[in-house]
């Protein structure tokens, strides 16, 4: 762990606090800890020095506090996240993470980020240009970033590990149904938890386009089954023989893109697992309904990627960069009360 009497100089040597990348390009040091906890004894001149040393950081900056008090703003938001004692904890505070045991989270997140260093730099990289692009322009950016990672050695190797794919089963993947002025979408792929593949995401754009042509309908969307969505479908992942070309076609048909257009006029009610597109999409919403017992993670950098679903602009939106970094570096499992004090959720029901 990096102390901060060594960031207190303007001159620190950037190497200090960079990613130190290996002759094939990969990271080998994408993630530096830093004590936090010190901070209390600087002057505001010495936190300006430090934060912005840290801002300059290429490594992603994990900060550390056991304090009873916050550590400055200016370093929290200067960290891609800040792990602080349960004990301790400032719930309000979005750019940091509450642990019961510090230590612990903060070896789970470098052992996480050193398995899939280039992903989760990238990731880091990503959510810190996102807050100066306009929506659209964002999911533009991560589709980018996305598609240039399933050209990666990272992806590469998950690919590798996984069992044949399935062939896809035939049948509707979404069911629409109009009562009123409410359009019902439910997902309808239980036997494969509702899983988000191509087919699906089309029908589900198009039967977005209809609250879209009719400005006075409203949106609600539900999935059978006992999960709400698992999702990306991993069968069909690494079939994509042109990038370029599905890049294209993320940006196109993004189902993301209409969710936001519409969002103050859609409701999502979630159950079970929600994983990956399952937490993505709904975070578009302007309201997410969790069943009690749901839970929410985002398992996409420990398979050489990003979540690619739009979740680095909807979940950021909701719960910030840095808790967005925690999630999908770390993969963790977070349950329905957590997601509701975050904000990914606005009520459990």
């Amino acid at each position: 762990m990096l102390d901060l009497a060594v960031l207190l100089s303007p001159d620190t040597d950037g190497q200090l606090l960079g990613p130190r990348l290996r002759p094939d390009g990969v990271p080998g040091r994408p993630v530096v800890t830093v004590d936090l906890s010190q901070s209390a004894g600087l002057s505001q001149q010495q936190i300006g020095i430090v934060a912005a040393n840290l801002q300059r950081a290429r490594a992603a900056v994990i900060g550390v506090s056991v304090s009873a008090l916050p550590p400055p703003a200016q370093l929290l938001e200067a960290a891609a996240v800040t792990l602080v004692a349960r004990e301790a904890a400032f719930p309000a505070e979005r750019r940091t993470v509450a642990c019961a045991d510090v230590g612990e989270a903060v070896a789970r997140l470098e052992s996480s980020a050193q398995a899939a260093p280039t992903a989760a730099l990238a990731l880091c990289w990503l959510l810190r240009s996102q807050p100066r692009l306009a929506v659209e322009e964002a999911l533009v950016a991560e589709s980018a970033l996305y598609s240039a990672l399933l050209a990666g050695g990272e992806f590469r190797t998950w690919l590798a590990r996984r069992a044949a794919a399935r062939a896809p089963e035939p049948g509707r993947r979404v069911d629409l149904a109009r009562r009123a002025d409410i359009v019902h979408i439910t997902l309808t792929r239980a036997a494969r938890r509702n899983a988000l593949d191509a087919r699906m995401r089309d029908e589900l754009g198009a039967a977005l386009a209809v609250a879209e042509w009719d400005e006075d309908l409203r949106v609600e969307i539900r999935g059978e089954g006992p999960d709400f969505c698992a999702g990306g479908d991993l069968d069909e992942f690494g079939r994509a023989g042109d990038l370029a070309a599905a890049h294209m076609v993320r940006v196109e048909a993004s189902v993301g893109v209409r969710l936001h257009r519409l969002a103050d006029r859609v409701r999502v009610d979630v159950h079970g697992r929600c994983i990956g597109a399952g937490v993505e999409l709904p975070a578009f919403a302007g309201q997410v309904v969790a069943a009690p017992g749901s839970t929410f993670r985002l398992p996409e950098v420990n398979m050489g990627l990003v979540p690619g679903a739009g979740g680095t602009v909807s979940v950021t939106a909701r719960i910030g960069r840095w808790r967005t970094f925690w999630l999908a570096v770390t993969g963790a499992a977070i349950d329905a009360g957590t997601a509701r004090a975050w904000g990914l959720i606005d009520s459990i029901s």
